[in-house]
């Protein structure tokens, strides 16, 4: 017994030692040693990305340290390919430009671009989107808005303890990613904001997001097509538009969503809880393998919803059937109140019926009075077990 507590006890010490090592051999760019203000008002810009190239050469790991204060940041790109990997320690808030023509035509503040083992922790990004959504509103010309921060053709990249706030648009997204983690995440903007999804999802693989508060004016989070393998957990979500997969469809030619799973979550006064939505026009798009479970609804006005029909502006779809094919999608342990009758709602594609849908342990009761919750189902095949409140409407096709 002894020895094994020696071998534990040296193994320790090596361990720490070995992190003295690397910490003591890691490159360190304190942002505000490259010219960055931390009044809220001077333009940082160029001293992050003096920051970024330092950190990006170095072929030591690095860290970018942005400290307590507030720092005034255009639209800016990192690049890489990387030499080693770089964290981004964020103590204080980043802000963007009130004037929203600033941006010019730009769909991204924050972007990173090709780069690899990036992890940014922590920090508060203030988007100031309040009079680009007023412009939205009033029907003037207004510039396309941009997301908050983005990653493109980026592979194991970390974002943890981030909060974004007032996004124009949407507040992270990734776009041909493979092997992200997102967690303990706080997403703000008010409901009445428009186009402000949380976090969208498109054309990646291995994707978590875990642990996190979103309240937006869309989807919480929102799955685009091409996105694989994405395991989604402890999500608190709403005011919003609860998380969809989708929209889908919109092209002819569309990668496929696959392996998607949402559990432990919650979702409150919400406009859906869990969502699959297509364009009504042809597609040779699909949605598969798809688990929703152990999710707790709270005044959701479309609990569970497949909506194969949609079509907000009513151009370019109308009288058409989706081409998207869905199957094996299944419901487990979800359980709460709905702010509608009809609690479960599958809209299918005529021409591609869904298939292989399930239908396990569902209890859900309309919050308004006594009357009991609905079901119904349009082309929607499947099968239900244990307890399913409202009856399941499915058929075997």
């Amino acid at each position: 017994m002894a020895n094994y507590n020696l071998t534990i006890f040296s193994w320790i010490l090596f361990l720490v030692c070995m992190a003295f090592s690397r910490s003591s051999n890691a490159a360190y760019y304190n942002v505000v040693s490259s010219g960055a203000r931390a009044d809220g008002k001077t333009d940082s810009t160029q001293a992050f990305l003096k920051a970024w190239r330092l950190a990006c050469n170095s072929i030591r790991p690095a860290t970018i340290y942005v400290p307590l204060g507030t720092f005034l940041l255009k639209p800016v790109v990192f690049t890489g390919p990387c030499k080693s990997r770089i964290v981004f320690k964020l103590a204080g808030t980043l802000v963007a430009p009130s004037d929203y023509w600033s941006y010019g035509n730009s769909e991204y503040w924050i972007l990173f671009i090709k780069v690899t083992r990036v992890s940014v922790f922590g920090g508060i990004l203030d988007a100031k989107g309040a009079g680009y959504w007023a412009c939205r509103r009033a029907g003037r010309s207004c510039p396309v808005g941009s997301r908050s921060i983005s990653f493109l053709w980026s592979s194991n990249v970390v974002v943890s303890g981030l909060t974004s706030i007032n996004s124009q648009t949407i507040h992270i997204s990734l776009y041909h990613c493979n092997y992200v983690v997102l967690r303990n995440l706080k997403i703000r903007a008010p409901s009445s904001s428009p186009n402000t999804d949380g976090i969208h999802v498109q054309s990646s693989t291995g994707v978590t997001i875990s642990s996190s508060t979103i309240i937006t004016g869309d989807d919480c989070i929102s799955i685009g097509e091409g996105s694989k393998n994405l395991w989604i957990e402890r999500v608190a979500c709403g005011p919003g538009h609860g998380i969809s997969i989708g929209s889908l469809g919109a092209y002819a030619n569309e990668g496929g969503v696959e392996n998607v799973t949402v559990t432990s979550s919650f979702f409150s006064r919400t406009q859906n809880g869990v969502r699959i939505k297509s364009w009504a026009r042809p597609s040779n798009g699909y949605v598969k393998n798809i688990a929703f479970r152990n999710i707790i609804m709270k005044n959701v006005d479309n609990p569970i919803i497949i909506d194969q029909k949609y079509c907000p502006s009513a151009k370019g779809c109308p009288n058409q059937s989706s081409g998207v094919k869905i199957s094996q999608v299944t419901y487990n342990n979800i359980k709460g109140t709905s702010a509608s009758q009809i609690a479960i709602n599958f809209i299918c594609s005529s021409s591609n019926p869904c298939k292989g849908i399930r239908l396990q342990d569902i209890k859900l009761s309309y919050n308004k009075n006594s009357t009991a919750t609905a079901s119904s189902c349009t082309n929607a095949g499947g099968i239900s077990n244990g307890v399913v409140i409202p009856r399941s409407c499915l058929r075997i096709i």
